[in-house]
């Protein structure tokens, strides 16, 4: 699936499908060290309860949330590199037409700071975005969330992420089938042991993490990985 520059709302699945595929890359790279940085990278959850949010940062130059409301609503928000936002006069109300629910006071002050430069809010079943200025040519969409839009681009990143290439025998084949159930909503105690099991197996058997040495889950990893994809 092409994702345009700047990105359309129609680029991004459902928001539900969106909270799937992110929330099965927070569960497959869970580290409990990583939990426990102030400062982190990668994919993750944070709150607690009902106020719970996906993160992604690359440790680079893109950062973005996705936040779940009541009623299958959703807010996409973040800022890559690639992002013109920042730089196009006169500025862009990126909060323009969104309906009041979205604009909280975090939101409102990280547009101020000039740390989100894509908005993106999901009602009624489908996405939408303020509009932009026919000058204005990436908001950061495709390099940041771009990977997130199809199975297969999800999969492709994962793969990445365990160092698994064409070569690793069953790689391909056991991250779809996470992903498979992540889109399912199926991801359950017995599918997370299955795939942390592959992904052991294959990096041993190929000797991937050089000059790191593969380590097996171990049973409260695998508790806390199983307690997040409850959240899925």
């Amino acid at each position: 699936m092409k994702i345009h520059r700047p990105g359309r709302p129609e680029d991004l699945p459902e928001a539900s499908v969106l909270w799937a595929r992110w929330a099965a890359l927070a569960v497959a790279t869970w580290d409990a060290e990583e939990e426990e940085e102030r400062f982190r990278h990668g994919y993750w959850f944070d709150g607690s309860g009902s106020d719970v949010e996906l993160r992604y940062d690359d440790g680079a130059c893109s950062r973005w949330v996705l936040i779940r409301a009541d009623g299958g609503r959703a807010v996409l928000f973040g800022q890559d590199d690639s992002s013109k936002v920042a730089q196009y006069e006169p500025p862009i109300d990126l909060l323009a037409g969104a309906p009041g629910w979205v604009r909280d006071e975090r939101l409102h002050d990280l547009l101020e700071q000039g740390r989100v430069e894509c908005v993106y809010w999901f009602e009624d079943g489908s996405w939408r975005r303020a509009p932009y200025p026919d000058g204005l040519h990436d908001d950061g969409l495709d390099c940041g969330i771009g990977h997130l839009t199809s199975r297969e681009l999800a999969v492709d990143a994962i793969c990445a992420l365990f160092e698994f290439d064409e070569d690793c025998e069953g790689a391909v084949e056991a991250c779809e089938q996470f992903f498979e159930h992540a889109d399912r909503g199926t991801v359950t105690d017995e599918v997370v042991r299955s795939f942390a099991d592959a992904v052991f197996r294959i990096q041993t058997e190929y000797e991937l993490l050089w000059p790191k040495v593969p380590v097996a889950r171990s049973e409260r990893d695998l508790a806390a990985m199983t307690a997040l994809a409850r959240r899925c």
